[in-house]
């Protein structure tokens, strides 16, 4: 069973999925970084390009927002969006001219001096559905098991979704995460999203050019939309607001949330209960300590994120062999929780400690795999390579844990390591005899952080003063406290 807690401020909400009273999942979104990709505008042409074929368009944001032809479903476009068979496009010129209204959909925030990318072609996400309010299409995800299965589940949205003529309009696209959903949570979220369209017509016919009309949900929303499920005991949330505006929300969306909906009164803050702010501090470090003694060193790069696993003071088991497999073991149930935690994404390689025995292998394996199927992200993992690795992919859903809380060190810029002072020592050494081939100064004055300026007047002061006499120039030195390691200037007087 699991429990949801949910920590709202102003400027922040956090919401820590905690099973078993462990934290396995931790959601954050902060007012001022809330992207504009998903939210409906009633948009004002404010200029036609021909030239570009594309127009311009007042969405009541700070920069006129960009509509490319393509993005028009205006244009002779099929049920995906593709070119009808033997039809050309028509111009943007005559599609849409100045002062024309358009319902449009942003598809690209704004980036730089660029405005929001637009598209008129709108669809609306629900839990295991994604809705087509301007087609009749039904779209099975890509992603989505075999042929026979995706049939099935086309038959079945068919009939659940009725013909146009009694009510039934619109396309839908299904979801990875409608693979296994029965008929009534369907239906729930067809409902929904229909509910939603509705509201947003109705609302564009009573308001002026420029007015958002629907925004996606918020973080405490997408609680009852996304993460609540059969296995949810209860949605704990510290601000009465919150709590009454999700209470009218799952009335309206998801009734069967709301009987799990809670008011925490508790004196001590929502996120003590678990400890959860200590949680999001350990994952944000490299090192993770396994119960056993073992522990995990977790690296992220740009282009993929390692995991290592190794025995630390573990000698627990009889033999040498059953002390690498327990922590083996016990690592596949961690590294599963840590990636759902940090949030991690893309291509992921664990190196396992070796294992000479195939059965404990194949043990380790299916556990990691068991423990990966908790996860709502969808997965694929390759087994063991010859290396003894094991490749495995997480689809990235949103900003890593740590790219979102953190920012590169501006010390080492992200390298994680600086030079020692003897090595900016010697670059400074290096500096000095370049300078003063070039130059011809009275005196070269060294500024650099105090700890290279006490090296270069103890250790380093006989090179110092050879450089010295080399150039016949004096040296002096002067550390400045705000300097990093490896920062320094060479003055010429």
């Amino acid at each position: 069973m699991q429990d949801i807690l949910v920590n709202w401020t102003p400027q922040e909400t956090r919401v820590a999925v905690v099973e078993n009273g462990a934290v396995q999942e931790l959601h954050i979104e902060r007012s001022l970084e809330r992207g504009l990709v998903g939210n409906i505008y009633l948009g004002r042409v404010a200029r036609v390009l021909p030239g570009m074929q594309s127009a311009f368009i007042d969405i009541g944001l700070e920069r006129a927002a960009f509509l490319h032809v393509a993005d028009l479903h205006l244009n002779a476009t099929g049920p995906r969006g593709e070119p009808l068979a033997g039809a050309s496009p028509q111009p943007i010129e005559k599609l849409v001219f100045e002062g024309q209204t358009l319902t449009v959909q942003v598809i690209k925030d704004p980036i730089g001096t660029k405005g929001a990318r637009l598209s008129s072609q709108v669809s609306i996400a629900g839990r295991m559905l994604v809705y087509l309010p301007q087609d009749n299409h039904i779209g099975i995800s890509q992603k989505i098991g075999s042929h026979e299965l995706r049939e099935q589940l086309r038959q079945r949205m068919q009939a659940l979704v009725g013909k146009p003529e009694e009510g039934g309009g619109g396309g839908f696209i299904l979801r990875t995460n409608a693979e296994e959903a029965t008929d009534p949570e369907l239906a729930d979220d067809i409902t929904y999203l229909r509910k939603t369209w509705t509201t947003i017509r109705e609302l564009s016919f009573t308001v002026p050019p420029g007015t958002l009309l629907h925004q996606d949900l918020s973080l405490a929303e997408r609680v009852l939309r996304d993460l609540t499920n059969d296995d949810t005991q209860s949605i704990r949330i510290d601000s009465r607001q919150q709590y009454e505006h999700l209470l009218a929300f799952g009335k309206a969306f998801t009734p069967t949330a709301v009987s799990k909906l809670e008011l925490y009164r508790g004196e001590r803050p929502i996120f003590d209960l678990y400890n959860i702010d200590t949680e999001v501090q350990k994952a944000l470090a490299r090192r993770v300590d396994l119960k056993s003694g073992g522990y995990l060193i977790i690296d992220q790069t740009e282009a993929l994120t390692t995991v290592d696993v190794n025995t630390g003071g573990f000698v627990g088991a009889r033999n040498f062999d059953d002390t690498i497999f327990k922590t083996n073991l016990e690592a596949a149930g961690a590294i599963a929780r840590q990636l759902r935690l940090r949030n991690l994404g893309g291509i992921i390689i664990v190196d396992f400690i070796d294992m000479s025995r195939d059965e404990h292998q194949a043990a380790v394996l299916a556990e990691f795999r068991k423990q990966l199927a908790r996860d709502r992200t969808k997965i694929t993992v390759s087994g063991f390579t010859q290396l003894g690795l094991v490749e495995m992919t997480r689809k990235r859903t949103r900003e890593s844990l740590a790219h979102m809380l953190c920012e590169p060190c501006p010390v080492c810029e992200g390298r994680g390591q600086v030079k020692t002072a003897r090595s900016v020592c010697y670059d400074i050494l290096r500096e000095i005899l370049r300078e003063a081939r070039q130059f011809d100064p009275k005196e070269f004055r060294v500024i650099a952080s105090p700890a290279v300026v006490e090296m270069l007047l103890d250790e380093e002061s006989q090179h110092l003063a050879g450089l010295s006499d080399f150039i016949g120039k004096p040296i002096s030195l002067s550390a400045e406290n705000q300097m990093t390691p490896e920062q320094y200037d060479i003055v010429l007087l």
